[in-house]
């Protein structure tokens, strides 16, 4: 998602124009680099939907050896950003890296910060790698060591909201990631037929409303010794929130009544004080909601046994999948011409059971699972793949 996650640095950065302070840089795998005031560092945590971390790089150097990294982050100057309370956490990563164990890595730099510490002030910071106050995060290429204070704490995806989830839920940032590659913008129909826990949904009415990401919860940046609590009010108040629609835009369905009572409760703790219709009914059966003549279609179907089609229960996993799609793909074909649908699935052969052509597919992973965003345009008549056409 470094793309999108550029673009919305960028739309972040104008939120202080004319004064911008916060530059954009490149895309590297995995992150975008960026440059500006510790303070944009905090508009970031607050408003990016697509980040998981805002990472404070604080040194970068050649290296050949464990004790060239311990060198480095000895000289850190770690107390004027946090006491010896607070509690640490050290994370290293890696790429080509010629050291053989980067837990010992990790070692090197706990114990750096901790011999600066105990120069200092006769005492060392506890580890605690559960929650910590501070986490410290190490990346190794070939040649060499940057080193990196996280500015976030808990990852951004955790946004605050959540009590229920339902099985496997999508990370926050990203549902958040989908509905911008998807190219929804408040206004446009959007509706999720299996909406689960409501994932999708929420991100996309958080955003219709107006609210930040980050609204609902803490940062490590509030530990810093460096932290402006006045400055930091001003920024939280900066933001507008949008006027209520008068009229629905975002809908969901699942065919659980569980995932959709989970859904409710999920858009009211996220602030939503607007109606976003649900309904209980399996995806097979689902019409355009308010009879929408087009609009973008975003879900994220389950798999398996979670697919849970009624009354077919002496079926095989398998063919209850095949037997869910092939009637998802009808559904789609007779009910939704006009629309632009997109599945996100770790399952390739998706569009195949649906018996459509995608018209984009987009690679997407989902932690280690590698994924991918199905687009199919329901132009009526044209986008049934040849070979499921069926007989004269």
């Amino acid at each position: 998602m470094e793309t999108v996650l550029a673009e919305e640095l960028n739309e972040i950065a104008q939120l202080t124009a004319p004064l911008v302070t916060l530059k954009v840089h490149t895309q590297v795998p995995g992150g975008v680099h960026c440059s500006g005031l510790l303070s944009d560092a905090w508009r970031i945590n607050l408003h990016s939907r697509i980040a998981s971390r805002v990472l404070l790089r604080l040194a970068h150097r050649s290296y050949k050896n464990e004790n060239d990294i311990y060198d480095t982050a000895l000289e850190q100057e770690w107390e004027n950003w946090f006491t010896v309370d607070h509690t640490i956490r050290v994370d290293v990563t890696a790429i080509k890296s010629p050291l053989r164990s980067l837990e010992f890595t990790t070692l090197k730099i706990k114990d750096a910060i901790c011999d600066r510490f105990r120069d200092i002030c006769n005492e060392r910071p506890s580890v605690n790698t559960n929650i910590p106050d501070m986490r410290i995060v190490g990346f190794l290429d070939a040649h060499t060591f940057t080193l990196y204070l996280d500015t976030s704490g808990e990852a951004l995806f955790k946004r605050g909201w959540r009590t229920e989830t339902g099985d496997a839920p999508l990370r926050e940032n990203l549902a958040a990631g989908l509905l911008r590659t998807s190219g929804w913008k408040p206004g446009t129909v959007l509706f999720d037929p299996m909406c689960g826990s409501g994932t999708i949904l929420v991100e996309a009415a958080q955003i219709l409303a107006g609210i930040p990401s980050g609204a609902r919860r803490d940062f490590a940046f509030e530990k810093f010794h460096s932290f402006d609590a006045a400055l930091w009010q001003t920024i939280k108040n900066d933001f507008k929130p949008n006027p209520l629609p008068l009229t629905p835009t975002i809908f969901g369905s699942d065919i659980s009544g569980d995932m959709v009572q989970i859904t409710a409760e999920n858009l009211r703790n996220a602030g939503i004080l607007f109606e976003v219709p649900l309904k209980q009914i399996e995806a097979q059966e689902v019409r355009p909601p308010n009879d929408a003549s087009s609009g973008i279609m975003l879900t994220n179907p389950p798999y398996g046994e979670r697919i849970g089609v009624r009354g077919d229960s002496t079926l095989a996993t398998e063919d209850l999948f095949n037997a869910f799609f092939n009637a998802f793909g009808n559904t789609l074909k007779q009910r939704f011409a006009g629309w632009s649908v997109f599945l996100f699935t770790a399952d390739l052969t998706v569009p195949k059971l649906l018996r459509l052509k995608e018209a984009r597919k987009t690679p997407f992973f989902n932690g280690a699972l590698e994924c991918r965003l199905f687009r199919f345009d329901m132009v009526s008549g044209f986008n049934r793949r040849e070979a499921a056409k069926p007989k004269e």
